[in-house]
């Protein structure tokens, strides 16, 4: 004998996928928000190293000012982020190359500057870039609050 399968929902049933829905789709959409934002964080991360790399190359050629090194860092950046909202930093590294020098909890922004057009030959320096991640964040910045996305190259001049 075979027996019947109910396919019809029971009537106590009826508003249970309403509710399971009403549950599980809040929280699913803030983990997909949350996936996004760190994706995008780590995309602007890539891109600040990319162009900080990039414009220390330029730097480490003869004749190139520190104001062509910004300016590189901002034409690689500007298509990520407005290169307003970023600063750019050229600074010596020269006390990397002592020694005795303990580089870490190194404050980058009290380093001293320089012009790298006027850099000796072999002379270290360092371009960094910063942005707060308030001022780059896809979604009001309620995941993360208050951090600097940085990326920085190090070269020495030719």
């Amino acid at each position: 004998m075979k027996r019947r399968v109910n396919l019809i929902a029971k009537p106590y049933r009826r508003g249970a996928t309403t509710v399971e829905m009403a549950v599980i789709l809040p929280v699913f959409g803030i983990f997909m928000a949350g996936l996004m934002e760190t994706g995008h964080a780590y995309m602007v991360m890539q891109v600040l190293n990319s162009a900080a790399k990039q414009a220390a190359r330029v730097g480490a050629v003869e004749g190139k000012t520190s104001a062509d090194v910004r300016t590189k860092a901002n034409q690689i950046f500007t298509a990520a982020f407005d290169p307003v909202q970023a600063t750019v930093y050229v600074k010596d590294g020269a006390s990397f190359d002592i020694a005795s020098f303990n580089p870490s909890g190194v404050s980058y922004g009290g380093l001293p500057d320089i012009e790298v057009a006027d850099a000796e030959p072999r002379q270290l320096f360092i371009v960094r870039i910063e942005v707060p991640y308030n001022d780059v964040a896809i979604l009001p910045p309620f995941w993360v609050k208050n951090v600097t996305l940085s990326g920085m190259a190090v070269m020495r001049h030719e």
